[in-house]
């Protein structure tokens, strides 16, 4: 029954030698440890031979710690990735595969070869038979195209199963047995179908208990061929023509998939050939071309080098032959979109699909045996070119785990159409499960209530949706029009909860926003960042909308806007029953007003048992309104205030002291019943009087949790005219 925590904390000490970031929000101290310690010894930062309590021969340091391991964060040159997928390391390999949640790819440069056979394994088995369920990269500016599409597409589930390359460097038991055994089954299904006469079952066979109806074994097959032959598909970067092309050769050349078992191979040709999965239109092709691409699919294991580029490439790929347009879409498709060029399929006709042959949907995913794939993908600083975005369309089109993706600052430009077109695609699967979409960038290429539209309409499940962008476009001028699926699109009933719009500097026209709030019901957080307000009945219209329309919301938030003129709309904003947390950041509350209003602002926030939260950061409250506000927790108020937040507000010490001993007047007066439990003060004047602002802060703790920082204002005021 005793804590372990402080022993911990002193091995911390002891061992890292290193003040560890955000201590105070350490909540297991034995978990941070193991878990730094870890990744210290894995990207060789930790010398345990430096320790003789660690410098044991009977000691793994990589082995006791990975069970406790729940984030791992790979970056540079990918060390460590070689020595986890070594042989003698297979023990913490499979520890990790349990105890692993988030990956994390920072600061990546090229890779040799060897380097990313050993990621391909690793991903293979902490994504494919582990348990990641997050994927996130950081600040990647010049990525490696070829990298960074293996990271995706092993994180969107798809490897090349039973490929000799992979086989034959290291064996991955998990796929051989699943193997064997859908080898062994189908063989069974093929042999009492024999028995049977390709279809008929009698009943006494079914009497005895077989385990499938005649339909469900057919169906078994077709799916285990299918999935074989799609498989050899995507092992190459080969379109459906070139399928076509193998079969018509195969008298000639036979197109055998191989499994590598124990340096055998097993011929299953007889049972699973290179049919075409569907009709697609084709160019006529010379009997050479055909008869060298099926000699090239017959080299059997011993695979070239470059096979892991191919891997690559396998699920888009740019043809520069032009052997397949983007109107040759399949028939099978066409069926079932109810359409010859559907714009949801994936990267079909956009502006920013639209190079040269290739598109993202040349190859079809559908019937495509899938792994495991994990449920969040986060990109952040990471440029995307339009091959990698149609790369990520398509692996978007059919990635039906995924619940949350983030795309923060990637360039997208004229590719978000290629993105929502993947989106689409996937929006239009039963078993979708994406809930969070937060998409940011420098420069926007469409209206934000544009694509705020786009992405509801496909997607009334959402519970997340944030759109950011800082600037328009830099070519104004020649700025493309919204794609018309987009502003044209009806909203179904959502079920959107949280929405964040970062407007660059757009007109806030609440026309474009009310059908949106009318279609979310169930919305609670609503934020708004740096919109315009074309006239002043503007902001008025949209408070009338969120009241009629939003009867749930709960937190309400502006950021960077100009609400000096706005002083009434602000009162009725705070006289809001329902709302719990308002917050007005950089929003110039008080640029044109006098004392009457902060007062009216105070009164107002007394008369409120329902606001637990006011954020006015950035605002320029300065010493004299601080001091004010603490009548807000007077004897005579009936506020449940719990948070305020007065960072950016040109607070000096002396203020703060004053704020201070008002606050405790009123604490005593009222008996020590106070509801108030944090103050955040960041970036403000404390450090003009060291003495005075420790002694307020001191008093402050006594009373509430103080959220601040030590913030250099000269330095901070210096670099602001040094911008100017």
């Amino acid at each position: 029954g005793l804590s372990t925590q402080p022993i911990w904390r002193k091995l911390w000490d002891d061992v890292m030698k290193t003040r560890p970031p955000n201590s105070e929000n350490i909540t297991c101290w034995r978990k941070k440890f193991l878990e730094t310690f870890f990744s210290n010894v894995l990207h060789g930062v930790l010398d345990v031979s430096s320790d003789w309590r660690l410098n044991d021969r009977h000691f793994s340091p990589l082995l006791h710690s990975s069970p406790h391991v729940s984030q791992l964060t790979l970056c540079n040159m990918l060390q460590g990735v070689v020595e986890l997928t070594a042989e003698h390391n297979q023990k913490v390999l499979e520890n990790l595969a349990v105890s692993l949640r988030i990956l994390k790819f920072q600061h990546l440069l090229s890779s040799d070869q060897s380097i990313r056979r050993s990621l391909v394994l690793l991903l293979h088995r902490l994504i494919h038979h582990g348990s990641v369920s997050q994927v996130s990269m950081y600040s990647w500016p010049v990525p490696d195209t070829v990298l960074l599409i293996l990271i995706l597409s092993m994180s969107a589930g798809f490897w090349r199963s039973g490929n000799a390359l992979v086989y034959q460097s290291s064996p991955c038991g998990l796929c051989r047995e699943k193997d064997k055994a859908q080898s062994q089954e189908s063989e069974e299904e093929r042999a009492e179908r024999g028995h049977c006469d390709g279809r008929e079952w009698s009943d006494g066979e079914n009497q005895k208990g077989s385990p499938r109806a005649p339909e469900e074994a057919d169906a078994e097959v077709n799916r285990y061929r299918a999935d074989v032959c799609l498989s050899s598909v995507l092992s190459r970067p080969r379109s459906p023509l070139q399928n076509q092309a193998c079969e018509e050769a195969s008298s000639k050349v036979p197109c055998d998939h191989t499994s590598i078992q124990g340096g055998s191979s097993r011929h299953v040709s007889d049972q699973l050939s290179c049919h075409p999965l569907r009709k697609t239109r084709r160019r006529p092709k010379s009997a050479v071309g055909k008869k060298r691409r099926c000699l090239r699919r017959s080299r059997g294991p011993h695979a070239d080098p470059e096979d892991l580029y191919d891997f690559v490439f396998t699920v888009a790929r740019e043809d520069n032959s032009g052997l397949l347009d983007k109107n040759s879409t399949t028939e099978g498709e066409n069926a079932e979109n109810g359409t010859s060029s559907s714009p949801g399929s994936p990267c079909a006709g956009h502006a920013g699909c639209k190079k040269r042959g290739g598109s993202a949907g040349i190859f079809s995913l559908k019937a495509a045996h899938r792994f495991r794939s994990v449920s969040t993908l986060e990109l952040f600083s990471i440029p995307l070119t339009g091959e990698t975005c149609r790369t990520l369309s398509n692996l978007l089109s059919s990635w039906v785990s995924l619940e949350n993706l983030v795309l923060s600052y990637n360039g997208l430009g004229a590719n978000i159409f290629c993105i929502l077109s993947g989106l689409r695609a996937l929006s239009r699967h039963s078993d979708c499960h994406l809930r969070v979409v937060r998409v940011s960038d420098v420069f926007s290429h469409m209206p934000c209530m544009e694509l705020v539209r786009c992405i509801l309409s496909a997607f009334p499940r959402l519970h997340t949706l944030s759109v950011s962008f800082d600037l328009k476009n830099q070519l104004e001028g020649n700025r493309p029009e919204g794609n018309p699926s987009c502003s044209e699109a009806e909203i179904p009933e959502s079920c959107l909860e949280q929405l964040e719009i970062r407007f660059p500097r757009e007109p806030l026209h609440t026309a474009f926003l009310v059908p949106v709030l009318k279609a979310s019901k169930s919305l609670q957080q609503l934020s708004l960042d740096s919109a315009t307000l074309p006239c002043s009945q503007e902001l008025g219209l949209l408070l009338e909308a969120l009241k009629e329309c939003n009867p749930n919301l709960k937190k309400l938030s502006f950021h960077d806007m100009n609400l000096a003129e706005h002083q009434k709309e602000v009162l009725l904003l705070l006289q809001d029953p329902v709302l719990q947390e308002i917050t007005f950041s950089f929003c110039r509350l008080f640029e044109s007003s006098n004392t009457e209003f902060l007062s009216e602002i105070i009164n107002t926030v007394k008369r409120n048992s329902s606001l637990k939260s006011l954020k006015l950061p950035g605002n320029r409250l300065g010493n004299h309104r601080l001091v004010a506000l603490a009548d807000i927790f007077s004897e005579d108020s009936s506020s449940s205030l719990c948070q305020l937040d007065v960072s950016s507000n040109c607070i000096k010490p002396d203020g703060l002291l004053e704020f201070t001993k008002k606050l405790e007047g009123h604490i005593q007066q009222r008996g020590g019943q106070i509801q108030f439990t944090y103050l955040r003060l960041f970036q403000n004047w404390l450090d003009q009087d060291a003495e005075t602002a420790q002694e307020a802060l001191r008093r402050l703790k006594a009373v509430c949790n103080v959220v601040n920082d030590s913030w250099d204002s000269s330095q901070a005021f210096a670099d602001y005219i040094s911008v100017m």
